[in-house]
């Protein structure tokens, strides 16, 4: 069964403890991406849509940090057990991008380790067009959240019109009561930097590219 959050400002509380996976293999949370790359849409605006899916993230000693697709060019990318920007599966951040996609038909996924839930706060998960035009309601995007035993939870934003290139997707809460609390956002932004100031994650920034 899937939950769809159809509001900004819709939420799904999710009890972690009713999650099957026993392991941390078959437990893993799943954060994915998909989108359609313009179809006959690329004929008449010149160019296919490529979207990137990333998080901003909090653990609770209070070390933020941001992991996205940008990572994965000029050699940046690394294994799931290496502490980089793209984030690390068995060490701390315990949050992990698992690649970069063109196609968006397999779309990206960024995976979090159930053995590290303890020491995330918090994470917000978001898209931008890293190439083409900013047209939404073109992309047919949509972000599944996944937990083992647990309803899917599903954002949709193929229906958005905004011209700018940046949306903050969905927020996620880690609760010390062994819960996880998913909040749509969908509010949209020229870049990076700009939604971190509306949500107040106080990160510097560079120009990047693929």
């Amino acid at each position: 069964m899937a939950i769809e959050l159809e509001k900004s400002g819709d939420r799904h509380k999710i009890n972690l403890e009713k999650s099957t996976g026993a392991s941390v293999a078959s437990g893993e949370i799943k954060i994915n991406l998909t989108w359609s790359k313009g179809g006959f849409l690329k004929r008449l605006f010149g160019g296919e849509i490529d979207l990137d899916l990333g998080c901003f993230y909090e653990l609770r000693d209070g070390t933020k940090c941001l992991i996205d697709g940008l990572q994965f060019s000029k050699g940046r990318g690394g294994r799931r057990d290496q502490q980089t920007k793209q984030g690390c599966y068995t060490m701390r951040p315990f949050i992990w991008h698992k690649g970069d996609d063109r196609s968006g038909e397999s779309g990206e996924t960024i995976i979090v380790n159930p053995a590290g839930l303890r020491e995330i706060k918090r994470i917000t998960v978001y898209a931008f067009i890293y190439d083409g035009v900013a047209r939404w309601q073109q992309t047919d995007a949509v972000v599944r959240v996944s937990v083992p035993g647990c309803d899917e939870v599903i954002v949709k934003m193929g229906a958005q019109s905004s011209n700018k290139i940046f949306c903050a997707v969905a927020s996620i809460e880690l609760g010390a009561d062994n819960s996880m609390t998913v909040e749509k956002l969908v509010s949209f932004h020229d870049n990076h930097a700009a939604c971190d100031r509306v949500y107040g994650w106080g990160l510097s920034y560079v120009q990047g590219s693929k």
